[in-house]
């Protein structure tokens, strides 16, 4: 019987039955100190806290956290299934394949062109069915978290009218990455910061995630309010500069700074620590606090937030009207400084 469910990466695969996951210990593709569920279970267990499988437990200390339960095996997948294809390098746009009654969803202002078939509606909300099913007061709940994320109250649908495939393009407002993600990998839900959300395909639902704790509340560089993806279908977020992706072991830490968080597994446990040390926080360029991660999970980070970026043009920028800046870097331009109004 196949109901064994494996949390690994980050994701939860399965089911499975009891002898398939016997040969993925024997294979070694899983580990006595992997983590499992199945029906019945309050939480997940490591496989060799379980008799079944007759595993002795290495001297290690079991993680504090512990995964949520995997949806139930008879979960209906409800977004479109959509194909698509991202172009460019450091300012990338993806263009999205619709079949027929296919629909796409993105942030208003997004889209960088459609084919003559596409056919687009703005709607209060995100559009998905959680939102629409609710009538008027769902639409309204809908856009109210999505103002509470700093986005727009509406949301663009294109959905393709015609009797052939056809295309929508949406293009990334600043350079960076696009980055897909298919909800039904990680347990149907990212939480990623706030202004990341691109498009996705339509049944994606889009709502806030309240950070919990005080200190990242007022320190996390995200705010206390993050951006909650849930559904099962495909779904875009951009991020800044260069992203890297880093699977966490459960109890392993990753200190970043707070920016550079462009999104996370619900399983990754997200909290502010302080530097410690006054003289590096005031001369060391990275302020007074840093986020830690702790698996397991997966995470993506960016090498450039915006927040950073623009910074840097605010810092570069005239600050009075008729003036220009003349060379920064050289001696002249700091002259020129001098004789300025």
């Amino acid at each position: 019987m196949k109901e064994w469910y494996i949390a690994q990466d980050g994701k939860t695969l399965g089911p499975y039955t009891k002898d398939e996951i016997q040969e993925l210990l024997l294979k070694g593709i899983v580990s006595e100190n992997t983590y499992v569920w199945k029906a019945g279970f309050e939480a997940w267990k490591r496989i060799c806290e379980i008799e079944e499988f007759s595993q002795k437990c290495s001297p290690i200390s079991t993680p504090d956290f512990q995964p949520p339960a995997p949806p139930a095996p008879s979960r209906r997948f409800k977004a479109d299934v959509i194909d698509y294809t991202i172009y460019g390098n450091e300012m990338q746009f993806v263009e999205v394949e619709l079949d027929p009654g296919e629909s796409a969803v993105a942030e208003a202002g997004a889209m960088m062109y459609m084919e003559e078939d596409i056919a687009m509606e703005t709607v209060f909300g995100d559009g998905s069915e959680a939102s629409e099913s609710g009538g008027l007061l769902g639409k309204l709940i809908g856009a109210g978290k999505r103002l509470l994320t700093g986005e727009s109250l509406f949301c663009t649908i294109f959905t393709n009218k015609g009797n052939k495939k056809s295309h929508v393009a949406f293009a990334a407002p600043y350079p960076g990455k696009i980055i897909p993600l298919d909800l039904k990998d990680y347990n149907g839900e990212i939480i990623c910061q706030k202004d990341a959300f691109l498009c996705a395909a339509k049944g994606v639902s889009i709502g806030i995630a309240f950070q919990k704790k005080i200190g990242v509340a007022l320190f996390g560089g995200e705010g206390f309010i993050m951006e909650r993806l849930s559904g099962d279908g495909l779904t875009f977020v951009h991020a800044g500069g260069t992203i890297i992706e880093k699977d966490l072991a459960p109890g392993e830490i990753i200190r970043i700074d707070t920016g550079c968080l462009v999104a996370l597994t619900n399983t990754v446990s997200y909290d502010i620590e302080y530097v410690g040390n006054v003289k590096s926080a005031l001369f060391g360029g990275e302020g007074f606090f840093f986020a830690t991660l702790r698996g397991p999970g997966h995470v993506w980070l960016q090498s450039l937030p915006f927040s950073r970026l623009a910074g840097r043009i605010l810092a570069s920028a005239p600050q009075e009207p008729g003036s220009s800046s003349v060379g920064e870097g050289s001696i002249l331009g700091g002259l020129s400084n001098l004789f300025q109004d």
